[in-house]
């Protein structure tokens, strides 16, 4: 499916989801609109033919003001992007690494019951094989993490794309909603155990991914 074939079903689709992330102050700013296999934006003279902020000056515009959204959506089908380091951090890992975490999360969760280390929060997946851990902002990355090529951390000054953004490859999804976990964020330092537990028992000849496959950049 391309974007131009539907635009106002895409347009809405992504508007609803934008005001959705909005009204739980998830700071959301529009992006480049898919064009074909490449983004693009009205800023003059822009080089980006990836996913980017459609805004300059995105880090001080970006925002959960639902006039404003709304606005941003009503001509175009901005790819949703969420700004990281003010509601939430990031964790981002390969997918096979995110769903050994995500299953430790799980079996946590059933065997110390609600109010007890909760490590279970929002999960999403783009098709390019990442998987994006929603967790509380402000801790940076252990140091046994800091070196990994595996893990990247948003934090102020980053942003992520958001469900249900179309990119070349295909859509983000959810694969815990925020609705599943009422919108709560769990601790990052717990993620992060996870995550270490998980780096050093990997499997022999597993590969490591690129810092470079990274959903976004830091960008302005």
């Amino acid at each position: 499916m391309r974007w131009n074939i539907r635009p106002p079903f895409a347009r809405v689709t992504l508007r609803r989801s934008a005001m959705r992330y909005a009204d739980h102050r998830w700071e959301v700013m529009p992006g480049a609109w898919l064009d074909g296999s490449r983004f693009a934006c009205e800023r003059p003279g822009c080089p980006t033919t990836s996913c980017h902020p459609a805004l300059e000056g995105w880090e001080r515009r970006a925002s959960t003001d639902p006039s404003t959204v709304e606005k941003w959506w009503r001509q175009r089908p901005h790819a949703v992007l969420l700004a990281t380091g003010h509601a939430f951090d990031v964790l981002e890992v390969p997918n096979t690494l995110g769903g050994r975490v995500l299953a430790a999360a799980r079996m946590h969760a059933g065997v110390l019951g609600p109010g007890r280390l909760q490590v279970r929060g929002p999960v999403a997946a783009t098709p390019l094989g990442r998987w994006m851990f929603l967790v509380r902002p402000g801790d940076p990355l252990r140091p046994e993490l800091e070196n990994s090529l595996d893990v990247v951390r948003h934090g102020t000054g980053s942003w992520v794309p958001a469900p249900p953004t179309r990119l070349p490859e295909g859509l983000v999804r959810w694969v815990v909603a925020p609705e599943e976990v009422a919108w709560t964020l769990p601790d990052s330092y717990a993620v992060q155990r996870m995550i270490v537990d998980s780096v050093f028992t990997r499997p022999s000849g597993m590969p490591h991914l690129p810092r470079q496959l990274s959903t976004a950049r830091r960008a302005a």
